[in-house]
C-alpha cells in the first residue's frame, strides 16, 4: 500500500476483524474513519454475481463526476480489464482475501493523475458478501473533481493475505497464498501474473 489513506482503512479494517478473516458489515462505524469517508465505498454481489457500489462516498463520486451507487464496480474500467477486475472481487468477496491496485486516471485533454484502491472483506454472510473499499489520489491536480475521469490504465495489483504476510501485525510468516484467484468453469486464467513472495503480481492492461 502506498498510500495513506490506503493504508489508514486497512490499520481500521484489521483492528475491527482481530483473529477473523474479516469483520461484520455491522461493526463499521462511519465516525471512526469520518476523515476517509469522502474516498470510502461499500460493494455488495448482486443477484448476477456482480460487483455493485452499495455506497460511495461524495469525493470519489466527484473524481468520476457521477453518483456510483448503484453501479457496477467493472463499469470504472475498459473493457479489456473488466474480466481482471470482476475476478478480484470475486477473490474478495469469496477468499476474504485484500487486494490493492494503482492506476492512471485520465480526464480531459489527456489530463491525468495517479491513483490507489483498496479492496477490503466484510463479512456479511454466505448470501450477502460485502467489501469496504478507499480510492486515494497519490496526488491532487487542481482539475481533480472538476474534470471526471473518464478512463483509466491499469498499473500493478497486488493480492494480500494478511494473516500470512510478515509486514502485517496478524498472524505467522509461514504458508502460501493460494496459486491462483478463484475462477468459474470455463473462465481464462490470468495472464502476466508472477509470484513474490505472497505476493500475487498481475500487471494491468498496458495497451490503450
Amino acid at each position: 500500500m502506498k498510500q495513506d489513506g490506503s493504508w489508514a482503512l486497512f490499520q481500521y479494517w484489521n483492528r475491527l476483524r482481530r483473529d477473523r478473516p474479516a469483520p461484520m458489515r455491522t461493526e463499521i462505524e462511519p465516525a471512526d474513519i469520518k476523515s476517509l469517508l469522502g474516498d470510502t465505498f461499500i460493494l455488495e454481489r448482486d443477484m448476477r454475481g456482480e460487483a455493485i457500489f452499495r455506497l460511495a462516498g461524495t469525493r470519489l463520486c466527484a473524481v468520476y463526476g457521477r453518483e456510483l451507487k448503484g453501479f457496477a464496480f467493472t463499469s470504472l474500467w475498459r473493457e479489456a480489464d473488466r474480466t481482471t477486475m470482476a475476478r478480484l472481487a470475486t477473490s474478495v468477496f469469496q477468499s476474504k482475501t485484500v487486494v490493492t491496485f494503482d492506476f492512471e486516471g485520465f480526464g480531459r485533454d489527456d489530463r491525468s493523475a495517479s491513483f490507489e484502491f483498496i479492496l477490503l472483506p466484510l463479512d456479511g454472510g454466505l448470501e450477502n458478501p460485502r467489501c469496504l473499499g478507499a480510492l486515494s489520489a497519490a496526488s491532487k491536480p487542481f482539475w481533480l473533481g472538476s474534470d471526471p475521469i473518464r478512463d483509466a490504465l491499469l498499473g500493478t495489483v497486488r493480492i494480500i493475505d494478511p494473516d500470512r504476510d510478515p509486514l502485517f501485525p496478524k498472524g505467522p510468516p509461514s504458508g502460501a497464498v493460494p496459486p491462483h484467484l478463484p475462477r468459474a468453469k470455463g473462465d481464462v486464467p490470468l495472464i502476466n501474473a508472477r509470484r513474490i513472495r505472497h505476493l500475487l503480481v498481475l500487471q494491468g492492461g498496458r495497451e490503450p
